[in-house]
């Protein structure tokens, strides 16, 4: 979260937070959610109904059909539009501070319509820090333009993203991503991983990274953004609880270096569409990996998040809203290291887990 002092940052903004405010202080940012989205849309992942679900899909979002919609997300064309809900994400956010959150990172790149006049406005109105995300989402949202751009002239786009503002606007990006990768990994995508490293390296803020769905997919991103000259321990790998699932697997991806992200709590489906090899964990096992990943000495990698980006997500439509960790994820963590006797303390876990201040740290 912290602004490095690379070759094309101020003195003033070295070691600081950008926010869609200004610059605020690492002491001021609070209990911060690393991963999630205030407004965007995710039609670009629409997945066609099964035959005879057809009707459900095009129904008005209502608690009759919750389970159908939990189970079958990405198949109901309104509840890819999260940039319509501005009032109900304001409210969420109120509670949200209410129960002790401070900062939001909004992850929400060119591809899935950021509105970073909306993030400033509902960072007035709740009084939650909120950090905007520059660069490019997953290749299928890639333009003709952007694809033909070269690592060149994309690396200047995000490193002005952050200096100067973006999508015609004063409003400053404070860190780089969600960075969208697929699987495979497509020559557009690695394009802007490799742009994503340069602009890292001139300018010293994080770089957050959306893997493919393939357990392979963390370890080349971060392969390619090496070789670029990127700086891996300054680098959040997002959704490793839909990623990667073997312990020594995920062992030797943490031995990488980057920042290991769970950041799916309240997700919980039998069949996930876009990888029907994966078995979607309950909230209760990313727990419990997160205990592993804790007795193994990573607890300073590790963060958290929801990944809201869907209406249903949202307490207005019977989801867990944004204080979902806080008010149950937190406690469960804090019972079963009492149980577990983990070498930490519940103040540890709190700090490194929730405080973002202390747990993605990014100076230079």
């Amino acid at each position: 979260m912290f602004i490095g002092q690379g070759r094309r940052t101020m003195p003033e903004q070295s070691g600081k937070v950008q926010t869609v405010l200004g610059l605020i202080e690492p002491g001021q940012l609070g209990r911060t959610m690393t991963h999630e989205h205030l407004t965007m849309t995710f039609e670009c992942s629409h997945v066609p109904p099964a035959p005879g679900d057809e009707g459900l899909a095009a129904a008005p979002i209502e608690m009759k059909h919750l389970h159908w919609l939990q189970q079958n997300p990405y198949s109901h064309s309104e509840n890819l539009l999260l940039n319509q809900e501005i009032e109900a994400v304001k409210e969420e956010l109120l509670c949200y501070r209410k129960a002790g959150g401070g900062s939001i990172v909004e992850n929400t790149t060119t591809g899935i319509t950021r509105n970073l006049p909306v993030l400033r406005k509902l960072a007035k109105e709740t009084g939650v820090h909120i950090i905007a995300g520059a660069g490019y989402y997953v290749d299928v949202t890639h333009s003709d333009e952007t694809r033909k751009m070269t690592v060149e002239k994309l690396t200047d786009i995000i490193v002005s993203e952050v200096l100067h503002g973006a999508d015609g606007t004063d409003i400053r990006c404070g860190v780089i991503g969600e960075i969208g990768t697929s699987w495979p990994i497509t020559e557009s995508e690695k394009k802007v991983l490799r742009a994503t490293a340069h602009a890292q390296t001139q300018l010293g803020c994080p770089v957050i990274i959306h893997p493919g769905r393939n357990k392979a997919a963390p370890g080349e991103a971060i392969r390619i953004l090496q070789e670029a000259g990127g700086n891996i321990s300054k680098t959040v790998m997002s959704h490793l609880d839909r990623t990667l699932f073997d312990q020594q697997e995920l062992l030797e991806f943490a031995k990488m270096g980057s920042y290991l992200e769970y950041d799916l709590f309240g997700t919980e489906m039998l069949n996930y569409p876009f990888n029907l090899d994966v078995d979607m964990p309950s909230d209760s096992q990313r727990v419990q990996a997160l205990a592993f990943l804790i007795r193994e000495g990573y607890e300073d990698r590790i963060l958290i998040a929801h990944d809201i980006h869907t209406k249903h997500r949202l307490t207005k439509y019977g989801g867990h809203g944004f204080s979902h960790i806080l008010k149950n994820i937190v406690p469960k963590m804090l019972s079963r290291a009492t149980e577990k006797n983990l070498q930490c303390t519940a103040e540890d876990l709190q700090d490194e887990l929730m405080k973002g201040g202390k747990t993605l740290q990014c100076r230079v």
